[in-house]
């Protein structure tokens, strides 16, 4: 399959799980030892596969903490050169609208008896929400009071170095002691989030609890 093609990449995104094998033992890692009953947050829903997974660790482990996720399906570098994706007579806006719905869809399917509360917003914006206690609603226009500490974190949104950093500070400001922080694509070199990963060593703080082949951090001290 050609995916230098813009069409068949974005297709491609839609219909297949994007998620490396390596991050189910991470995840279950994490869920087995998780500090409190504090809820697990991820930033970059997409479709809902990792949301689902983490669904199903909880049920395995009979984990009451309540799964947080956000993203606000802007893909990198979508309209950079025009509404449609590459020479298809797809709009870039309904693909965001298309993989909105397959998360909303995959979720109550796979996730129907715990679902994920889904914050339709960037991690920057979720944080700046969850550090006020908001009252917000997910995309199911369930209710919910923002704010508190976090157990376990999920960093799969933004790849770049800023971004992965960003959300790194941001997760550090709330995640417990004992609490694990997870970042996904953190050992593919093209992507910034690699570059964290000593940074992140190097606070003292935190330990690397495994890989396989990405990082899962658990935090020492507050």
């Amino acid at each position: 399959m050609d995916f230098t093609d813009d069409f068949v990449k974005w297709l491609c995104f839609a219909n297949a799980g994007m998620l490396d094998k390596g991050n189910l033992y991470l995840i279950e890692t994490a869920m087995r030892q998780l500090p409190s009953a504090a809820p697990i947050f991820e930033i970059g829903s997409f479709c809902g596969l990792s949301a689902n997974v983490l669904t199903h660790f909880k049920r395995k482990y009979a984990r009451k903490n309540r799964l947080v996720t956000c993203d606000k399906w802007q893909f990198e570098n979508a309209g950079k050169d025009g509404d449609h994706i590459g020479k298809s007579p797809v709009l870039f806006s309904d693909y965001a609208a298309f993989v909105r719905d397959s998360y909303i869809r995959n979720t109550r399917l796979f996730s129907a008896d715990d679902l994920p509360f889904t914050m339709e917003a960037t991690s920057d914006e979720f944080f700046a929400a969850w550090k006020q206690k908001k009252e917000a609603r997910d995309v199911l226009g369930r209710p919910m009071t923002l704010g508190g500490p976090l157990s376990f974190c999920y960093v799969d949104g933004d790849h770049t170095y800023e971004g992965a950093k960003k959300d790194f500070l941001n997760c550090d400001a709330f995640l417990e002691k004992g609490g694990f922080i997870l970042f996904d694509d953190s050992t593919i070199e093209a992507f910034g989030v690699c570059k964290l990963m000593p940074e992140v060593a190097a606070t003292g703080r935190y330990k690397l609890a495994a890989t396989n082949p990405n990082h899962l951090f658990q935090k020492l001290r507050t």
